[in-house]
């Protein structure tokens, strides 16, 4: 991964194309791209709108994890909620400027 400066965005869970196709046809911008596999490659249409991008598995050198670096697009990888995970829609920030990413709700 590399290091970015905290950005903030809208909560929003990826759970496969269809989901993708529904943000092609709005918007990605300002959504922060929340998916479960560190392979999904279905996010490759909308990876240049996204505000940001939480992997709940894999590692920087996951495929999203070396297409974010690429995009420049935040990452966070392997994410765990301590407190559970914010629901759709929630703005979020998500702050890649240290050793380990960090997501606030």
């Amino acid at each position: 991964m590399f290091d970015h400066g905290p950005v903030r965005g809208h909560w929003k869970l990826l759970a496969g194309p269809d989901d993708v196709l529904e943000l092609m046809d709005t918007s990605a911008a300002g959504v922060v791209a929340v998916v479960r596999n560190a392979g999904a490659t279905f996010l490759a249409p909308v990876y240049d709108e996204l505000t940001a991008i939480v992997c709940s598995s894999g590692t920087p050198r996951s495929h999203i994890g070396i297409m974010s670096r690429e995009f420049q697009v935040p990452c966070v990888m392997g994410a765990v909620f301590a407190g559970g995970e914010p629901a759709d829609g929630v703005e979020v920030e998500v702050d890649c400027s240290g050793p380990e990413g960090i997501i606030r709700a």
